[in-house]
């Protein structure tokens, strides 16, 4: 139900540090008996050529001796800082199973919890609780039934043709809109379908229709051959129809207002009062937003050429998938074996326990999260975060005054954005309420269910009020960060704020190349050609002059090609119109958090701390955050589907257009990691 405008900094690893009200002051923790540099020397591979390849220089012994976990398509600082706070989870939920009179919402999480522990039970119910659901959609008898089954599958989480979010309105942030957007898909993107020439995808798109058979073979299905290669006709149609992700980043193309008595001109054979009943839109709303309209033209077309009983059995085939982890065993290993292995390269799942904590994170999470703030949180990180926020934001407007590629109108549109940007730090003020949310013992299938429907009617009650401004889109205990330019606001989540990414013994260069970077990379969405398109009021306005908007596409456009000729893995190149957005807050933050950096030595030198000087400490701690190593089969998925670069050209993507990286490493012409000064992109 999330509009997917925000901006979430997946693997960014955004990791909290101290600092006073004051920028010019040090942000090492008072009365630290000693200071160090905070860069891993065991990690560094001093026989590798900073100027070549700084990523691999610092941490060039790690990558040569880690492991990914077997459980694991990545591994690296974020997901061992993951695996902490899921330890950290458990053990809450551990101690409340030892707790007698728990209160409500603890009972709650208590139940939830031990629903997916029983596999007992769930093997001996095998596929019967999928079976009502089964029965709802056989029971269609006509295609114009569609619209609401529809209705009732985006209610309850499962995939379909398109789907439907609550956010604010685009154009008039007041208020809180539907938003209709293309979905469908089983495989994690088009070019799945379409990308002919890819042998890798290929093989996956068969692998896929194989496992569609086998999964309906074992529900019972006696034309499961048959309707497997129905169902993945049907989805490629869907697909073939579909915007590429590079689209779906225009916020402008895909603000389409219509009018409810409109919709029939987009989809003249459907029956949309039929789907705005079912789904309880009908009088809650005058119009709402179509996010692909031609999409939608299209859409119409297929369902009339595509019978009955194909449709029917591709619903009943979404039904299964989605909810094949949450049933007996025999469902969750073969659709663990595609999503997570034949996808991903993960050679064995999760221990159950983990996965069992995944659940009541995502049906009862800030109920969770509430016991995690308490028992693990140090208030004081809150007070040292938002102080920090602030010197970033402090210094971003700074930087304003320099900039050569604003005007000054637009330069005053900037500051008044930066001076009106809400932060949320740590947990929200307000927590969310379960209280209407029934979870029951021996009922797995049931409490997800009724997670999706409080969820969906929880979003949908949004309608025709004023906005929640002080809402959380993340738990607080999620190892995680994002921007959302509709409410002009950045969110730091409590689990964050935490080692090994900010060390309050360690010396300011470290913190400010690692957390502050980050914290300016979140900073920079607010400007980035996606959210620079928001206003300070979060509507989409244009507050740029023409020439503004020229010489930012020129830098971009040069990014654009930078982050193009990079090839992780042999045959893929990184998207640089997809990853732009975060290719930019990554350039940005780096850059501003240099600046804040000399400015709090408030005119003094660095000292050298392990034969370092402050500036190269600086960009090692940037280079340190970043350290990672992948499955080749997930590289693959994300360069196709992740507006995030991969790690290691995060790191040396940006410091390649850093002038301060330069000099800190006496990086000449020749160099592979050398841009001459004319090809260097600096947008901050």
């Amino acid at each position: 139900m999330q509009k997917k405008i925000i901006h979430l900094s997946l693997l960014a690893m955004f990791i909290g540090f101290a600092n006073a009200t004051d920028m010019t002051t040090s942000i090492t923790t008072e009365g630290s008996s000693s200071i160090i540099s905070g860069i891993n020397q065991d990690n560094m591979n001093r026989s590798v050529n900073p100027a070549n390849d700084f990523y691999s220089y610092v941490n060039g012994k790690w990558l040569e001796t880690a492991k990914i976990p077997e459980d694991k398509s990545s591994w690296g600082a974020f997901y061992e800082l993951r695996e902490k706070s899921i330890k950290q989870l458990y053990d809450l939920i551990v101690k409340l199973n030892a707790k007698s009179n728990l209160k409500v919402e603890e009972q709650k999480i208590s139940t939830m919890y031990a629903s997916y522990m029983d596999e007992t039970q769930l093997n001996k119910l095998g596929i019967t609780p999928l079976t009502p659901i089964f029965a709802k959609i056989d029971s269609i008898k006509d295609k114009s039934q569609l619209p609401e089954l529809i209705a009732y599958l985006n209610q309850i989480g499962v995939n379909a043709p398109y789907d439907i979010s609550i956010h604010q309105d685009a154009k008039d942030s007041t208020k809180m809109i539907a938003d209709i957007g293309q979905s469908g898909l089983g495989l994690p993107d088009r070019d799945y379908y379409m990308d002919t020439a890819d042998k890798n995808l290929a093989v996956i798109k068969d692998k896929y229709k194989h496992y569609i058979e086998e999964m309906l073979t074992l529900s019972g299905d006696k034309s499961a051959k048959i309707d497997a290669v129905n169902i993945l006709n049907l989805e490629s149609q869907l697909a073939n129809i579909q915007w590429t992700k590079v689209e779906n980043r225009d916020p402008v193309k895909t603000y389409n207002n219509v009018k409810l008595t409109h919709l029939n001109k987009i989809m003249p054979q459907y029956n949309w009062q039929q789907y705005l009943m079912a789904a309880g839109l009908k009088n809650k709303l005058t119009y709402l937003i179509i996010s692909q309209p031609s999409y939608l033209q299209n859409l119409d077309k297929i369902i009339q050429k595509t019978p009955l009983t194909v449709w029917q059995s591709y619903f009943k085939w979404q039904v299964l998938n989605n909810y094949a982890s949450l049933l007996s065993s025999n469902y969750a290993v073969k659709s663990f074996a595609f999503y997570g292995t034949t996808l991903r390269g993960i050679p064995q799942n999760s221990p159950r326990w983990k996965r069992g904590i995944g659940i009541v994170e995502g049906t009862l999470g800030f109920s969770l999260g509430k016991l995690y703030v308490e028992e693990y949180f140090p208030q004081a990180n809150k007070i040292k975060m938002q102080a920090l926020v602030k010197n970033l934001i402090t210094e971003y407007n700074q930087s304003i005054n320099s900039l050569d590629w604003m005007d000054a109108h637009t330069k005053l549109e900037a500051k008044k954005k930066l001076d009106t940007m809400m932060l949320k730090i740590a947990y929200p003020d307000k927590w969310r309420d379960y209280s209407k949310l029934v979870i029951k013992s021996d009922d797995l299938l049931g409490n997800v269910i009724s997670s999706s429907m409080f969820e969906y009617q929880r979003s949908i009650n949004k309608l025709g009020k004023p906005v929640e401004r002080t809402e959380w889109g993340m738990t607080p205990q999620t190892v995680n960060a994002y921007y959302n330019p509709e409410l002009n606001e950045i969110v730091f989540p409590a689990a964050i704020l935490q080692p090994p990414f900010f060390n309050a013994d360690a010396d300011d260069a470290v913190n400010y190349g690692g957390i502050g970077a980050v914290i300016g990379h979140e900073i920079s969405h607010a400007f980035d050609d996606q959210g620079s398109q928001y206003d300070e009021k979060g509507n989409l306005r244009n507050w740029w002059t023409p020439a503004d908007h020229k010489k930012f596409k020129a830098k971009t456009t040069q990014l654009v090609s930078q982050y193009n000729a990079y090839s992780p893995v042999k045959g893929y190149h990184i998207n640089g119109e997809l990853t732009l957005g975060e290719n930019i807050a990554d350039n940005s933050g780096l850059a501003i958090a240099y600046k804040a950096y000399h400015l709090s030595l408030n005119g003094e030198n660095a000292q050298v701390i392990d034969d370092m000087t402050g500036d190269q400490r600086f960009y090692s701690g940037w280079a340190q955050v970043w350290r990672s190593k992948t499955r080749e089969a997930q590289e693959i998925m994300n360069l196709k589907t992740d507006p995030h670069s991969p790690a290691m050209f995060r790191c040396n993507g940006a410091l390649s257009n850093q002038d301060g990286f330069y000099k800190a490493f006496n990086i000449e012409s020749g160099d592979k990691m050398y841009f001459a000064p004319s090809h260097r992109v600096t947008i901050w």
